[in-house]
């Protein structure tokens, strides 16, 4: 009898968008999509853009104050964006 490697389709689906490069992308793009879920509805209300470039995520407030009181919590909201996306995609946040 034939003895079978079982793997499952997430691990399957996982291990080729890691061959093909596309795993980071895709958890960058989750983490983005992310930002409204972990920062609360009122912050998302107030942010204009965001993206992220060279493991920083950079958001654009429309509220002055608001930014002022995002930067201290930098550190807190970077940890719950990588523990919501699963891994470490992002050492920093920079509010403009």
């Amino acid at each position: 009898m034939f003895k079978r490697d079982i793997q499952s389709v997430k691990d399957l689906i996982l291990r080729n968008l890691r061959e093909q490069g596309l795993e980071t992308p895709l958890q960058q793009k989750r983490l983005v999509e992310a930002w409204p879920q972990v920062a609360g509805p009122v912050v998302a209300r107030y942010t204009l853009n965001t993206y992220i470039y060279n493991q920083t995520l950079f958001v654009r407030l429309s509220s002055p104050a608001l930014r002022s009181e995002l930067s201290m919590r930098r550190q807190e909201l970077t940890n719950q964006l990588n523990q919501y996306v699963g891994n470490h995609v992002i050492t920093d946040i920079r509010f403009c």
